[in-house]
């Protein structure tokens, strides 16, 4: 895992969000000290006080046929430029953000895989795991439970960490919704590729 600090001499907004769009193209960094954490894949924008949209989804809301595919054409790109000995160019990183955002979208818009948090039980017991450490951890401002996936709108608390809040509400989800099921093995998509 590869960090990044990020400082700013800009005044932070007393009205911001926080973080800026962790897209190819978009604005760098405008508000004090950001944390980019980077596996080879999207990166994930990390800042004190953020307020952030989080979308997790089900571990069948994506055929493999498209994942492999996905990754063999982002493999392709990064080949191309470790064979040219030298870092991904902005449009290469734009071109890999564009091949997997709406490929996956369409997917979980269609409603594809078993759909599992259709269940009220499901849904209901996920509802109260994103609700269960607000104002203790996170200020949940949002979310949205979707047939296979989530959207989550929070503001971490001081010394929180996002990877292992999102980590806890899909680790007890996970264990809840198997319960129901009769069911074991991986609920949740990992985090490979992250809208």
């Amino acid at each position: 895992m590869k960090d990044t600090k990020i400082d700013s001499t800009r005044a932070e907004l007393d009205s911001s969000a926080g973080v800026p769009p962790a897209v190819a193209g978009a604005s760098g960094p405008r508000f004090g000290e950001v944390s980019i954490r980077d596996r080879g894949r999207l990166p994930h924008w990390e800042k004190r006080g953020a307020t952030y949209f989080i979308t997790f989804r089900l571990a069948d809301s994506l055929p493999k046929s498209v994942l492999n595919r996905i990754e063999s054409e982002r493999q392709a790109i990064v080949k191309t430029a470790n064979q040219l000995h030298r870092a991904l160019s902005a449009d290469e990183r734009k071109k890999i953000q564009l091949l997997s955002t709406p490929i996956i979208e369409q997917f979980l818009d269609n409603g594809a895989g078993a759909c599992h948090l259709r269940n009220p039980v499901i849904a209901d017991d996920l509802a109260n795991t994103l609700r269960h450490f607000d104002q203790r951890r996170y200020r949940l401002f949002a979310w949205c439970i979707m047939p296979n996936h989530v959207h989550v709108v929070v503001r971490l608390l001081p010394r929180e960490n996002l990877s292992a809040v999102v980590h806890s509400w899909k680790s007890l989800s996970a264990k809840q919704a198997n319960r129901i099921l009769g069911a074991h093995g991986a609920f949740w998509q990992g985090s490979t590729l992250i809208t």
